[in-house]
């Protein structure tokens, strides 16, 4: 096996995480809490869900169901040349799911965060172990599990740009459009039975989780090369397993991925599974992974993913949403904790919607824009995210009694 180099490694970023070409695909991935509708309080065990799910055949549409080591299912769309077609196409696929598992009791359920059920490790394979693990070695217990096994979101897949300049421009952008993103579709107010005084706990979590793999790659400013950070940021982060030749995996010793190298073990296939391991709010994979999205209620998911391809894909809304979101760039925490009652971040989203529905007709996705403004008149107008649908006199105050954390196995 070929032992890699810095070089190599900021050639294999180059070349593959930040591949360019004309962007005009747009693909998502919707994760869902399983809940028994006759006591949501219940955890459900995965080999139920599995069990239905295999049962009853793939989706029509070919998106792909996986599981997340709580239980959560995740529909993950393929990349779709409109807006239309995806939301179409993985819409009739969660569709199926909710048909497949009704007759058994249960339902999905759209939320950032599991509001009522404390989290339950019920992963089988290897690796999740060992990221349950690491998460523990590292001090990060309690949000390592909330995050693996009671968090759910909207990722949107985004083409990476028409070339260098393009993908550096999409780049700022979608960093930059990030808060925004948080605050409009905050819904995760509650955890484990409890108030967290955030809108967002689900990006709460993932702020208090292990910075070095989980907060935003471009932090310090708008310039230089995507593929340089990426690599810096990718170098600097610790290992947290490794795939051994004789297929086990093992918690890997305290070290960056640069100290590895400097060890001369790591090839290729380290490398890549490295990169997988690494969560920031955006991930370039070949393609943008927009991953700070809270998993919603029912019908709207497509409106995140309809907002995000907009802003970037349409000229004229890109340029709107640049001059919308550049006094909110960096205010991540006042997203997750205030959502859209912060007032910067009320008018960004305003003019971010308003962007997005002039554009939605230029990209040939105007069946889309009755449900966007729908949302937008709900929520965006009002200052309010789904977060605030959950009234004070209904929800467990802050200091309301919690049950402990579950044992992990």
């Amino acid at each position: 096996m070929t032992r890699l180099t810095v070089d190599d490694v900021y050639q294999h970023i180059r070349g593959v995480c930040f591949k360019t070409g004309p962007p005009g695909t747009v693909g998502a991935e919707t994760e869902w809490l399983v809940v028994d509708a006759g006591d949501p309080a219940a955890h459900v065990p995965a080999e139920r869900v599995r069990a239905l799910m295999d049962g009853a055949g793939p989706p029509a549409g070919g998106s792909k169901v996986t599981y997340e080591p709580g239980g959560q299912l995740e529909l993950s769309s393929a990349p779709y040349g409109t807006l239309d077609d995806l939301t179409a196409s993985l819409g009739r696929d969660i569709a199926h799911v909710r048909d497949v598992l009704a007759p058994d009791g249960l339902a999905l359920s759209g939320h950032g965060v599991d509001p009522v059920r404390v989290p339950r490790f019920q992963a089988d394979h290897p690796r999740y172990a060992c990221m349950r693990d690491y998460f523990c070695a590292g001090g990060f217990h309690d949000a390592g599990m909330a995050m693996m096994c009671s968090t759910a979101s909207v990722q949107v897949n985004l083409d990476i740009g028409a070339d260098d300049a393009d993908a550096a421009r999409r780049w700022r952008l979608v960093h930059a459009l990030g808060p925004v993103l948080v605050a409009a579709f905050a819904n995760s107010p509650l955890r484990a039975g409890r108030r967290t005084g955030m809108r967002s706990s689900r990006q709460g979590i993932w702020t208090e989780l292990d910075p070095c793999r989980t907060l935003p790659v471009l932090r310090d400013g708008a310039d230089g090369d995507p593929a340089e950070a990426w690599t810096r940021y990718a170098l600097d982060a610790q290992v947290m397993l490794v795939h051994t030749p004789d297929d086990e995996w093992v918690p890997a010793p305290g070290m960056s991925f640069l100290e590895w190298l400097a060890k001369g073990e790591p090839g290729e296939d380290d490398l890549a599974y490295h990169l997988s391991t690494l969560f920031p709010p955006v991930r370039p994979r070949g393609w943008l992974e927009l991953r700070m999205i809270d998993a919603l209620p029912g019908p709207y998911w497509p409106v995140p993913v309809a907002v995000a391809t907009a802003l970037l894909d349409d000229p004229a809304a890109s340029r709107a949403a640049e001059a919308a979101v550049e006094p909110v760039a960096h205010r991540w925490a006042q997203a997750a904790c205030d959502g859209l009652s912060d007032p910067a971040l009320a008018r960004a989203a305003r003019a971010c919607f308003a962007a997005t529905l002039d554009a939605l007709p230029r990209l040939g996705a105007s069946g889309l824009a009755p449900l966007v403004e729908e949302y937008a008149h709900r929520y965006v107008l009002q200052g309010r995210s789904p977060a605030d649908d959950c009234p004070a006199d209904d929800c467990p105050a802050d200091d309301s009694p919690t049950r402990p954390m579950e044992d992990p196995t």
